[in-house]
């Protein structure tokens, strides 16, 4: 039933797609003959635009006068899209990332949304949900886990649910799933890559005959905004996606699941930078949700929470079922003789390996056939135009492309500096290692996983496939390959080159590295077959190399946390990262220089470090600066922030810079 039709004037405030930081009223005219709801589409004139917002408020008066106000143009929902709670938390995380409100609410909406489009839910109540039986005996830890998260359905409450490699996580999940849609609550999980949504969609279609919405950026614009309504609905009692699903309106929220919860692609890194992790965590606050997140290699700032006694620890010490850990052994590749990064000891236990008809894998995190294309003679080396970067050199396509760009140019065949004919690759890429294998082992079936090869899931789900059945032997990958797969007959599981990710500016560089060894080594050995670890290195005696192989993941956390907490670095303090780039090598510099003076004068406890260069000055023809503000308190950091921005954005200069405000950074690059 249709409400009657205001009496008075009816006004709306509309967040727009603007950079503008507030929202804009409207008037309602008189002849739309019900009242607008708050988190509805409307369409408005902004200035020579015609743009679509949402309802953020419903008045009777207006800081500008009636006849001022332009009236909106059509009102698209007469239901609202965003429920009370969702609008609290895209309110809350305008706030807190310092992202306009109309931009935020412009990246909530599937891109169908964004538009004057409308769909229609096929169903319009919550189906039947079919659970299949469990087949699998769940272990104590397992039991013990599932019962803690259940008894907190209802409320809010953190979990840790902190489980080595192959220890059953997954199951877990499913069992807390099921005893959530039992309920007739609806599940949210977060998963970290698009690449891990297939096998993941698998095992849930196997396990629940329910819809399942599922929400990624390579899915249809059309598909994303029907799974997202059907979740609105309460049609798809299960949501799996990526960080894009946080968004995602629910009918009956009961339970929330971040897996590998410690992943860097949780974090927007452009744009609307968010955690969705961090941003999950407040919504199930807001809804009165239980939140789990499982990992083998927990985050730092995680594993503080777990020791502040903010979350509780779940943990699952042993692999499920019959499956054991891997051994681990470091080989010291100094002064050895290294065929494509590989050492002849890596190469006879792969062979080995081979023969007992197990299969192996090559970790390197760099595609490309080698880094660098050099002369030898003049020391010259292609350099990328636009970046403060070389060429990689492509031996497949037999070009040079710049991987921060994609700037590509023609192989020379000579030194264009002396003309020498001898042109050289220097370092190592997934390419390379390809064509030493196929050398040395010209019957084995070799696949590489990398961005190069692998395009769309379909050829990602063909290349698991072979895997799985068995028709290849070798894979070669990057952090496509880290995490989440399950090869039961991989036996063999190497990292060509560790020394690459132990030496970085980026002060959080050693934890990825313990949690990338971690989950590279939780690929090997998770079927019958024994799994070993090979890791390759110039500094075997590395101490927090060691720590993590001998003493585990969790002393290697407690060193960090020490090492974190004697250098005031986070999870011990809280960060702000300002970007500034221009065309003009100094104009950035000196915007952060302004700002710095400014955020002295507000908040001198605040610490400034910079401004600087950024670790890659110059990218796609910009010139990069940044400025990181430290405090002790989150709350110091957000109070400053809410002064300073709009005195930024009031100056003339900040209209000639291209800038962001990075709010927990996570990346420094």
């Amino acid at each position: 039933m249709k409400s009657s039709p205001p009496s008075t004037n009816v006004i709306v405030s509309v967040a727009v797609p603007s950079p503008l930081r507030r929202a804009f009223d409207y008037l309602v005219p008189q002849d739309i003959n019900f009242v607008p709801v708050i988190g509805a589409r409307v369409v408005v004139p902004f200035g020579r635009q015609t743009l679509i917002g949402i309802i953020l408020d419903l008045k009777n008066s207006s800081t500008l006068a009636i006849e001022k106000l332009k009236p909106i143009t059509q009102i698209l929902d007469q239901q609202p899209l965003f429920s009370t709670s969702l609008l609290e938390l895209l309110h809350w995380a305008s706030n807190y990332y310092q992202y306009p409100i109309g931009m935020l609410f412009d990246a909530a909406l599937p891109g169908w949304l964004r538009k004057q489009q409308s769909l229609e839910i096929p169903a319009t109540t919550i189906p039947k949900t079919i659970i299949t039986a469990n087949s699998f005996e769940l272990n104590n830890a397992q039991q013990t886990a599932i019962a803690a998260v259940q008894s907190s359905f209802g409320t809010f409450k953190t979990f840790l649910l902190d489980g080595v490699t192959g220890s059953g996580k997954t199951e877990v999940y499913m069992q807390l799933i099921a005893a959530a849609l039992q309920q007739q609550k609806q599940v949210l999980m977060l998963i970290p890559e698009i690449n891990l949504t297939p096998q993941t969609l698998q095992r849930f279609e196997e396990r629940f005959k329910t819809p399942i919405a599922v929400l990624h950026s390579q899915i249809s614009e059309k598909k994303r905004a029907m799974a997202w309504l059907q979740a609105k609905a309460g049609v798809a009692p299960i949501i799996l996606g990526t960080r894009l699903a946080a968004f995602t309106p629910l009918l009956n929220p009961g339970l929330f699941i971040i897996d590998e919860e410690h992943d860097l692609s949780f974090k927007q890194q452009d744009h609307f930078r968010y955690s969705a992790r961090d941003l999950l965590l407040k919504r199930a606050q807001l809804e009165h949700c239980p939140v789990v997140l499982g990992t083998a290699t927990p985050s730092l700032e995680t594993w503080q929470n777990v020791n502040a006694q903010k979350y509780q620890h779940l943990i699952l010490p042993e692999r499920a079922g019959k499956a054991v850990k891997p051994e681990i052994e470091i080989i010291d590749v100094r002064h050895k003789q290294l065929q494509a990064g590989i050492s002849n000891n890596l190469l006879a236990q792969i062979k080995q390996h081979l023969d007992n008809k197990g299969q192996v894998l090559l970790f390197l995190n760099r595609r490309g056939y080698a880094p660098v294309l050099m002369c030898f003679n003049c020391g010259w080396h292609q350099s990328c135009k636009r970046c403060d970067s070389n060429m990689i050199f492509h031996y497949n396509s037999k070009i040079l492309r710049c991987h921060h760009c994609e700037a590509k140019t023609y192989i020379p065949d000579v030194c264009p500096e002396c003309k020498d004919p001898g042109l050289n690759t220097v370092g190592l890429g997934t390419q390379q290692i390809e064509a030493s294998l196929k050398m040395h082992f010209p019957n084995a079936n070799i696949a590489r996983v990398d961005r190069d090869s692998i395009n769309n899931k379909k050829q990602l789900q063909e290349m698991l496939d072979k895997v799985h059945d068995q028709t290849t032997n070798i894979l070669i990958g990057t952090q496509m390959l880290a995490k989440g797969h399950h090869f039961p007959n991989l036996s063999l599981v190497a990292i060509v080159d560790i020394d690459s990710a132990l030496f970085s500016a980026d002060f959080r560089a050693t934890e990825r590295v313990g949690q990338l060894i971690t989950q590279v080594a939780g690929r090997a050995g998770r079927g019958t077959k024994l799994g070993k670890v090979v890791l390759q290195t110039t500094h075997p005696d590395n101490p927090l190399l060691t720590t993590l192989i001998h003493k585990g993941y969790h002393e290697f956390l407690r060193l960090l946390l020490e090492e974190r907490k004697f250098t005031n670095l986070p999870p011990f303090s809280y960060q702000v990262l300002f970007r500034a780039e221009t065309k003009q090598p100094s104009k950035a510099n000196q915007f952060l220089q302004f700002i710095k003076e400014l955020l002295i004068q507000h908040q001198p406890k605040v610490s400034c470090l910079g401004p600087i260069a950024a670790p890659m000055e110059k990218r796609q023809g910009f010139y990069r600066a940044q400025l990181l503000l430290q405090a002790a308190q989150r709350k110091t950091l957000q109070e400053l922030l809410a002064i300073i921005t709009p005195k930024i954005e009031e100056q003339k200069v900040a209209k000639s810079v291209r800038w962001n405000i990075d709010v927990d950074p996570l990346d420094m690059y």
